[in-house]
């Protein structure tokens, strides 16, 4: 089955505002809040991809290309990679965007690979 229009239409775009509260010592954005926000957008991109519940089982791997400073805009992309049996693979980006310039960058890219899950939590064909 071709599903490039199905991950077109679930591509997900989420915009936050970093806030010093976000922020470390070095006034950037925490690297565990940073993975957080993208399992999250990772989770609402195969939800919406195939309307399953879902769990996420890995990241491959979270590259920190820049840093993300506080009174920034960041920018969160997830678009479905992969799709197999039970499980899918969301590339989840991050772009930061300073407020009051028109400066865009990406900051942030990785890999979450989530399961499809029924009521008692066992893996479930994505598509039947």
């Amino acid at each position: 089955m071709n599903y490039e229009i199905q991950i077109q239409e679930s591509e997900t775009h989420v915009f936050k505002v970093v806030f010093p509260n976000t922020t470390n010592h070095h006034n950037t954005m925490f690297g565990g809040k940073v993975m957080e926000m993208m399992d999250e957008v990772a989770f609402m991109t195969a939800t919406r991809f195939a309307r399953k519940s879902f769990v996420t089982v890995s990241c491959d791997r979270i590259d920190f290309k820049k840093p993300i400073p506080a009174d920034t805009l960041v920018e969160l992309i997830g678009r479905v990679k992969y799709v197999g049996k039970t499980s899918l693979k969301v590339g989840v980006e991050i772009f930061v965007e300073e407020m009051y310039n028109n400066i865009r960058e990406k900051a942030v890219y990785g890999d979450f690979t989530l399961v499809a899950i029924d009521k008692n939590k066992r893996p479930l064909k994505i598509f039947p």
